[in-house]
């Protein structure tokens, strides 16, 4: 284990390649991030008690306990650290794990610099503290302040990512936000038409709100993009 003493960011680096560890040792030291690096899920747990880091780079692939239960036990224990999962499978049932266990963003290998140092810039600004604040579509309300959402008053656990994205619609209530708009506010970076990961942020956040037969308020706008909307009065 390794670690850098910083006054800025402290980033957990949870990789087993040392030549993939100490590069993005040398990328975000040079960004002016301190680190804390990790060869494998135990001493990543350990890391995580003892140097409380302000996010997490976890690659999935990792000895003794993996990644994906890595950040499964960290949500257990109520830890919400940010968490962004590395991973080299690119399938979307294996991305859409890490999002199940509670990580707030994926990406996968090989990745560009420009879009890995985006994704940490969004986890680490979704984490800054907001005044108190209440926003309300339907039965949907966000307690900004608390980072808290309840639907028809039940509490709705969701991620870092997912709160992001759904403030960002309620924030502009009937509006049609674009893709490339919601990459750019929620990550810092357009992605692209190629991209799936805002598909399948939105799919979890809809199972989330959904799951006790409220009616769907996310609308998608083919061709465009995402939209969310209190239901009407009944006819």
């Amino acid at each position: 284990m390794t670690a850098v003493a910083a006054e800025s960011p402290q980033i957990l680096i949870a990789e087993d390649d040392p030549e993939i560890r100490e590069a993005l040792e040398r990328i975000l030291a040079y960004e002016g991030y301190g680190t804390v690096s990790t060869g494998d899920g135990a001493a990543t747990l350990e890391a995580v008690s003892e140097h409380e880091p302000d996010a997490i780079l976890l690659d999935v692939m990792m000895p003794f306990v993996d990644g994906i239960s890595v950040c499964r036990r960290l949500r257990e224990h109520g830890d919400r650290t940010p968490v962004l999962i590395l991973t080299a499978r690119h399938s979307v049932q294996d991305r859409v794990l890490g999002l199940d266990a509670g990580a707030d963003d994926y990406l996968t290998k090989p990745f560009e610099l420009e879009e890995l140092l985006a994704r940490v810039r969004a986890l680490l600004r979704r984490a800054e503290p907001v005044d108190e604040e209440v926003a309300a579509v339907g039965p949907i309300h966000l307690d900004v302040r608390r980072r808290q959402v309840t639907v028809d008053g039940s509490v709705v656990e969701l991620t870092r990512t997912e709160l992001a994205i759904l403030e960002l619609l309620m924030r502009n209530e009937g509006i049609v936000l674009e893709r490339s708009t919601i990459y750019d506010r929620v990550w810092g970076y357009d992605f692209g038409d190629s991209s799936r990961s805002l598909d399948v942020h939105v799919g979890y956040l809809r199972r989330k709100l959904e799951r006790n037969g409220t009616p769907r308020l996310i609308e998608t706008v083919r061709g465009v993009g995402f939209t969310i909307r209190a239901p009407g009065p009944p006819s």
